[in-house]
């Protein structure tokens, strides 16, 4: 996918706010630190656009941004971030929560996992969610580069026993450090859309 414009619209809390044009929502779901934001940027070939921080949990709201005018990458809050207080993690769950409920142009739902890692009890938890609401699901497995190609098979099939994943949900791999899994994450972005 050729990137021709792309740009930070707005941080929505409530659906009020969120944009009104009508473009398919692709929304970016995971625990904090699992590299949402590296993602967005490596998809969009831009540095800082979505901003990255040494701090997990700075993501507080549902971020838009818009690509080449025909689609948004919606970034949810990162989950399982211990200094965010009791309250506002129950608000994080009910903003998202309502988000893939009622949100019409979403078409699809990245849920972001750490392929060095088992996936969580809150990503499972976030996997049976999307299931429950029959949302279409892509599991993206981050930090590809950060382990050896040989051993890329074997942690897919953990992640994948773990979520118990529907076979019919495409995984893609991905780095955000090599551009691995790009194209391969736009297209199965673009069949989303055209659906």
């Amino acid at each position: 996918m050729k990137i021709t414009q792309s740009e930070f619209v707005i941080s929505a809390v409530k659906p009020h706010q969120y944009p009104e044009d009508a473009l398919p929502e692709i929304a970016l779901a995971g625990r904090s630190n699992v590299g949402k934001s590296s993602l967005i940027n490596k998809l969009m070939l831009r540095k800082n656009l979505a901003r990255t921080s040494s701090q997990p949990g700075k993501t507080q709201q549902l971020n838009y941004y818009r690509v080449n005018d025909m689609v948004y990458l919606v970034d949810f809050p990162g989950y399982g971030y211990a200094k965010v207080s009791k309250t506002q993690r129950e608000q994080f769950g009910e903003m998202i929560e309502l988000y893939i409920r009622e949100r019409e142009p979403l078409k699809l739902q990245l849920l972001v996992i750490d392929i060095r890692h088992e996936p969580t009890k809150l990503d499972v938890q976030m996997y049976q969610w999307l299931k429950h609401f029959e949302i279409p699901t892509c599991i993206v497995a981050t930090k590809a580069d950060k382990i050896p190609r040989s051993k890329w098979d074997k942690h897919i099939k953990i992640i994948k026993k773990t979520l118990e994943a529907d076979p019919r949900d495409p995984v893609v791999l991905f780095s955000s450090e090599t551009g691995l899994g790009r194209e391969e994450l736009w297209a199965t972005i673009g069949e989303a859309i055209a659906t």
